[in-house]
């Protein structure tokens, strides 16, 4: 038998949970400065930006969903928009302020409601997405060395 194959599987049993321990550290991190920088472009106040494991409440926008590396497991954070503004409001309104909406053309000839596109999901996670997998890397290395 050679020697200190049990120390070693030992350590080998140890690594998926820390490592997935220390994966779920940095997707959370991720997740809380993306929402954060988000919230902080959106074009009106009722449009909120918030992150949750798994899938996205109902009645919400999902714009994003990041999964984990597949070595990792089954960790997945949604990121979503949601707009506040009444009661039995339509939920896609946080989508027409990211994508913007054509006029809408009345009988009598004139046109009203177009809604400018004022994005700021997507650019702020093209900006963030670099940083987000770059962290992730590095806590997965960090969790393997570490045993």
């Amino acid at each position: 038998m050679v020697d200190g194959l049990a120390a070693f599987n030992r350590r080998w049993g140890r690594m998926p949970a820390a490592v997935r321990r220390a994966v779920q550290e940095a997707m959370e991190t991720g997740a809380r400065e993306t929402v954060e920088a988000m919230n902080g472009r959106t074009p009106i106040p009722e449009i909120i930006v918030a992150w949750t494991w798994g899938n996205a409440p109902a009645g919400s926008v999902t714009l994003a969903a990041a999964d984990a590396p597949d070595s990792v497991g089954d960790l997945r954070i949604t990121i979503y928009a949601t707009a506040v503004i009444g009661s039995g409001s339509f939920p896609a309104i946080a989508r027409w302020f990211e994508f913007g909406t054509s006029e809408r053309h009345k009988k009598t000839g004139q046109y009203t409601g177009r809604i400018t596109a004022s994005p700021f999901f997507y650019p702020t996670w093209r900006s963030y997405q670099r940083r987000v997998k770059s962290r992730l890397s590095r806590a997965m290395g960090k969790a393997i060395r570490s045993l």
